[in-house]
């Protein structure tokens, strides 16, 4: 069977490549902001969902929280297991499985981490675990890209070299997914991966969170926690909280 693209990409060594140049002090200090949008307790439990290599669960423990990081991801997983301790745990986990039920008391899904799947059945059987996986009043932040802001900036071209590798990029957008091939030569190969995210809007997560039991009760439009303007915030970040 063939492989999802993210199972595939995610774990190749490329793609972390690709992507380290990622600030390491403006993660932390988003995530700063993002916990101030979630106001939880101190000691609280949460979830790292798509967590990748582990760095802001670590962040996270490291504040005090209890943290539990999952991706689908073999070699991210097995990466972040080297920092584990009493109040950080991995495990490789793909997102439409279930894992906890009423266990967290806050659910982070950040830096557009989800939208990857074909169907809409998926993402919302991802949202339905979620909303299992809270505590009753539990609350999931919910970190995407303003698709609307994506449509009218899209770059659809360029080159990005990096440790001698170079990337050349190529964005559109088909059928309600933007899609990014990446092509670059390595290793005495040439390969090529192609990432695919649903353009979800406000619309789209309103009503799936609601069906699966949630309801939004901040929206965001920057990491600074401004407020959302639909042709104008770079991002849209939600905070829904599960119905009791």
């Amino acid at each position: 069977m063939e492989k999802e693209w993210f199972s595939e990409w995610f774990d190749s060594p490329y793609y972390h490549m690709l992507y380290k140049s990622r600030d390491e002090s403006e993660a932390r200090k988003t995530i700063d902001h993002l916990l101030q949008a979630l106001n939880l307790k101190d000691g609280a439990t949460i979830l790292d969902l798509a967590c990748g290599k582990g760095r802001h669960a670590r962040y996270l423990a490291e504040k005090g929280f209890v943290v539990t990081g999952l991706d689908i991801s073999e070699a991210s997983i097995a990466f972040a297991r080297e920092f584990e301790h009493a109040r950080l745990e991995f495990f490789q986990h793909d997102m439409r499985k279930p894992f906890r039920s009423n266990y967290f008391d806050g659910v982070m899904n950040m830096f557009t981490s989800f939208g990857y799947f074909n169907t809409e059945h998926e993402h919302l059987l991802t949202l339905k675990n979620v909303t299992k996986e809270l505590k009753p009043g539990g609350l999931f932040l919910l970190d995407y890209f303003n698709s609307l802001w994506v449509r009218k900036n899209l770059i659809a071209q360029d080159t990005k070299t990096v440790d001698g590798v170079t990337f050349h990029l190529n964005r559109k957008i088909s059928k309600g997914n933007v899609f990014k091939t990446v092509e670059f030569r390595a290793a005495g190969r040439q390969l090529i991966f192609t990432e695919s995210v649903r353009l979800f809007e406000y619309a789209d997560f309103d009503r799936l969170l609601t069906l699966a039991g949630m309801k939004i009760n901040k929206c965001f439009g920057d990491y600074d926690l401004s407020p959302f303007v639909p042709e104008q915030s770079s991002r849209l970040i939600l905070v829904a909280q599960k119905i009791t």
